[in-house]
């Protein structure tokens, strides 16, 4: 792992599709449990891709993009974050059976 850390900016929209899944988890569900590990590892998944954004492949789109999305799988969801300078900004939050391109 790097040294340094990129600064994480965590956009609306993710923030909105956290609390969604969350709410599901949580109120749906009835499993309190769950939805905070869920939390958790998201928030730990963000914290130490931040040392080294680019440690993956960027997602493959039919999307043109000023700049590419780059993943971070945490079980059934992928993370979404794109990096502009030296900031590492999370974008989305979406269950990986759902039509991606459409959503990004």
């Amino acid at each position: 792992m790097s040294d340094e850390k990129y600064t994480i900016r965590i956009l609306p929209t993710y923030l909105a599709d956290l609390q969604e899944i969350i709410y599901y988890i949580r109120d749906v569900l009835k499993n309190k449990t769950a939805a905070q590990n869920f939390l958790d590892k998201t928030a730990k998944a963000i914290e130490e891709r931040a040392y080294n954004p680019f440690l993956f492949a960027p997602y493959s789109s039919r999307k043109r993009r000023e700049h590419a999305y780059y993943p971070i799988y945490v079980g059934n969801f992928i993370i979404f974050y794109v990096i502009i300078g030296d900031v590492m900004e999370v974008r989305r939050l979406i269950y990986n059976a759902r039509n991606i391109d459409n959503l990004l």
